[in-house]
């Protein structure tokens, strides 16, 4: 099978003749140098053509993003991480509580978000950054992370952590109107995306989710996702399934108590996953889509226990129970459960992917 073939027939719950895999955060350069067999001078002259000598030679059969903006602007690959002091939210914006809920009054009602909606403006950019994509790479999958789709409980992300859970603890009704209108931007943003698949230029899966649960579970309570965030994530859904798209969730940390509210709102998938929290194949097989369907997967090889501290041989073996697990029960395409940190061996991400082509169904 070609790698489009591979992935489409995944997408579809058909087997592949072998483990589908899915790559595109490897978030240090020199892992991408030492596996495309380039130099830090052919780097520092072209960071994506490094990054897609490095996923051909494994064989990848999707990417969820293009090479790092970020690498390219700081060629130094000692230097440059994905995330730094910089990009962390921090727990305090200087903004005062009083004037974050004046602003949440004086935004427009959710309906205007659609109204003023650009559809077609908006359609137009995600195909040129399909057809960018597709012209470097003509048979991998480009599976770009649609971070805005559904809806919008992250509000974290622009008013810090204080602010944000005093809203949520002081004023839920005002945190109605925030996921309402993320509602009502993930529907929009989802209209995009049932148009490309419609036209065949977009994949019938799709990526996305929010950072919403830590290693001890929800930042919010179950009760409050389920009374006020989970009507906006299903109406954020909805274009999704009217064209058989399957929505895939990532959230780090614990989320085996969202797990059931996810499904009912109609996410169809999911990854990140942490076997350290207890968020396995194993323990999400137990659930089924809300459409009766299988479960699709991207992952479930984790950053944290198992890349950076196993040895090439324990690498092969946690893929090989991953397919075995997955086997006739769920759709997988073979992924990390977040971002390869540079602790990690550059021959366990080579023996990860090479293992899975020789997964055979």
């Amino acid at each position: 099978m070609t790698h489009t073939e591979r992935v489409q027939a995944v997408l579809e719950s058909r087997n592949p003749d072998r483990m589908a895999t899915l790559c595109g955060w490897l978030a240090y350069p020199r892992h991408l140098i030492t596996i495309a067999g380039a130099t830090d001078e052919e780097y520092k002259a072209d960071p994506g053509k490094v990054y897609h000598e490095a996923y051909r030679r494994m064989g990848i059969d999707a990417l969820v993003c293009g090479y790092p903006e970020r690498g390219a602007k700081e060629p130094d690959p000692e230097a440059w991480r994905i995330v730094d002091h910089e990009t962390y939210t921090h727990a305090k914006t200087g903004v005062e509580l009083e004037d974050l809920v004046e602003k949440i009054d004086a935004m427009p009602e959710p309906e205007k978000y659609e109204d003023n909606f650009d559809l077609d403006g908006e359609y137009q950019k995600l195909e040129a950054n399909i057809k960018k994509w597709r012209a470097m790479d003509p048979d991998i999958v480009y599976l770009p992370a649609q971070w805005d789709l559904g809806s919008h409980v992250t509000w974290y992300s622009e008013f810090g952590y204080e602010n944000f859970f005093l809203l949520v603890g002081l004023y839920p009704e005002r945190v109605r109107k925030l996921l309402e209108i993320g509602g009502a931007v993930g529907h929009s943003r989802a209209k995009v995306i049932a148009r490309a698949v419609r036209n065949g230029i977009f994949p019938k899966a799709v990526f996305m989710g929010e950072d919403i649960c830590t290693q001890r579970g929800c930042m919010i309570s179950v009760d409050f996702m389920e009374k006020y965030y989970a009507p906006t994530l299903k109406y954020g859904l909805e274009p999704l399934k009217e064209v058989d798209c399957r929505p895939v969730w990532h959230s780090d940390g614990d989320t085996r108590k969202l797990i059931p509210m996810l499904l009912e709102s109609g996410v169809r998938g999911f990854q990140g996953f942490q076997p350290e929290c207890g968020v396995t194949l194993d323990y999400i097989l137990k659930y089924k889509p809300k459409d009766g369907g299988r479960l699709l997967f991207f992952g479930p090889m984790a950053v944290t226990t198992e890349l950076p501290v196993l040895d090439e041989q324990g690498i092969r073996q946690k893929v090989r129970d991953a397919f075995n697990t997955a086997k006739d029960k769920a759709d997988i395409l073979l992924f990390t459960s977040n971002t390869v940190i540079p602790d990690t061996p550059v021959e366990n991400v080579i023996a990860m992917y090479d293992e899975a082509t020789k997964c055979r169904y």
